[in-house]
């Protein structure tokens, strides 16, 4: 929870729909795209906010192996992205 002198800016109406989107129906990206979505991506530079949106047009298969390192994607800033949601989730407390 973050305190009222740390409140993430209200969405625009793009952000709010690319939340939407992350909402996906796999427990495993849930881990990494739902506390991303609710602490970081508000505050994201624009680039990775873009780089995030092009990460969600991936079906969730693809995603979930991106993950786990089962596979990567072609663009290297979708790549560079999970990786850095990934470590910032892994030092997360549970």
């Amino acid at each position: 929870m973050q305190s009222d002198n740390q409140l993430s800016p209200a969405p625009t109406d793009e952000q709010r729909r690319i939340i939407y989107q992350a909402r996906r129906g796999l427990k495993e990206l849930d881990f990494y795209i739902d506390p991303y979505v609710k602490e970081l991506y508000l505050t994201a530079t624009l680039d990775e906010q873009e780089t995030f949106a092009q990460m969600l047009t991936h079906e969730d298969p693809d995603l979930l192996d991106y993950f786990t390192n089962q596979s990567q994607p072609e663009d290297e800033a979708i790549w560079a992205l999970v990786n850095k949601i990934k470590i910032w989730r892994h030092s997360k407390p549970l």
